[in-house]
């Protein structure tokens, strides 16, 4: 079989975590043999896909070609991965060619499983059943909200792992000020269902969040998991606590379940969940020193978000440097990771924490309180530094994402 390369460092994925590690590298050492294996043409800021949903950005402004995001000097390689192969160092792609490599990064994100959900792939988009969770479909949560003219929205969360977190509830809050906006909030009934057992996991924010949910008289329906949507009744089918409990909708915003990427499900690198067995802290796999992950698609524990990838970043790069210098590592991730709360249009709590549940703020304020600046930050400030500074390698810290 024809091999395609050797490359120093071969890197799967273009997405936040495999263009960011790849042009930190890049400035970490220069000239370094880097390759990014990606067969997407396009590179989303999905952060920016809740807005989209709420009407306040347009879908082609979250998305570039890929490129032009991957770093200049890094071999892009526009292909899948069928197999890793760490024993022998090397990758079977997706074409039936073959690369190899002295370390490899593993970026390759999170698999939407629009199937779990029997029902919700076919419909999607249509009569009502929508999600930001698409780059296609987040325009018609705006125009599904701008056409509602009253009855029962409900918005749906799911067991863990899925990424953006805050995504679920965030639409709600944006879909309940638009609806009193238009003047169908009085005759609207909101319910977020979803299979948490509260609102948020760090206490401080979910104080905040529960306020929030008071003054708008939103109906919360936790340790409830959607399991199928009867497109032609309108019905969306949930398991309670074993029980079945079936709601009539008019609108129904789905966060799908969540899975790790098909070819890491029965790889030697993954754990028995499927995800890139790596060491919490260092980012290293627990078995193959010359294999690191970061990003959706590890093990570790934390929030998958944006600015989850933004501080694991540098520790990835700088510890690979140290293992092609035969040196020990010494950068550390504390799990930090952020949630921008978006609670309505012009308001938003900046949720940022740690693998303890523990917040971990950026500014010199209390951000356990809704902020109109902290809104101008995810709007303004966020997208700018998401393309301008974290996917060329810059260390700029900036909260959420």
């Amino acid at each position: 079989m024809e091999e395609v390369a050797h490359h120093k460092i071969v890197i799967i994925g273009g997405g936040t975590g495999g263009v960011a590690v790849a042009a930190h590298l890049q400035k970490e050492v220069e000239g370094l043999d880097i390759a990014i294996v990606e067969p997407a043409e396009t590179h989303y800021y999905q952060p920016g896909w809740t807005f989209v949903g709420g009407g306040i950005t347009k879908a082609e402004k979250t998305a570039r070609s890929m490129s032009s995001v991957i770093p200049k000097g890094v071999k892009w390689i526009k292909d899948g991965v069928s197999t890793i192969e760490p024993a022998a160092n090397a990758l079977m792609l997706v074409s039936g060619e073959q690369v190899s490599y002295d370390f490899l990064i593993v970026a390759a994100g999170i698999k939407i499983d629009w199937d779990a959900i029997p029902g919700l792939k076919e419909s999607l988009g249509k009569d009502g059943v929508v999600s930001n969770y698409d780059y296609n479909v987040a325009p018609k949560t705006w125009e599904t909200i701008q056409n509602f003219k009253g009855g029962t929205a409900i918005f749906t969360q799911p067991p863990p792992p899925f990424k953006c977190p805050g995504a679920a509830q965030k639409i709600l809050y944006l879909a309940d000020d638009a609806f009193r906006k238009s003047n169908v909030r009085s005759k609207s009934n909101l319910i977020f269902c979803s299979a948490a057992p509260g609102i948020f996991p760090v206490k401080k924010y979910a104080a905040a969040l529960n306020e929030v949910i008071a003054r708008k008289g939103l109906d919360m329906r936790y340790q409830t998991r959607l399991v199928e949507i009867r497109a032609d009744t309108k019905e969306a089918v949930f398991d309670k606590g074993g029980e079945q409990e079936v709601i009539k909708y008019d609108m129904i915003h789905v966060t799908p379940p969540m899975s790790a990427p098909d070819f890491l499900k029965e790889s030697a690198i993954s754990d028995a969940a499927g995800w890139v067995d790596v060491d919490l802290h260092t980012l290293q796999h627990t078995q193959y020193a010359n294999i690191f992950g970061l990003g959706d698609c590890t093990n570790t524990p934390n929030s998958k978000t944006a600015a989850a990838i933004r501080s694991q970043t540098p520790v990835v790069a700088s510890n690979v440097v140290a293992a092609i210098n035969d040196q020990v590592g010494k950068a550390a991730y504390d799990g930090y990771a952020s949630c921008p709360l978006v609670t309505g249009y012009g308001k938003l709590v900046l949720a940022e924490f740690d693998y303890n549940m523990l917040p971990k703020e950026t500014f010199p304020f209390d951000q356990g309180r809704e902020r109109r600046s902290m809104y101008y930050l995810k709007k303004h400030v966020l997208p700018k530094f998401y393309w301008d500074v974290l996917l060329k390698g810059g260390d700029l810290n900036v909260g959420g994402s």
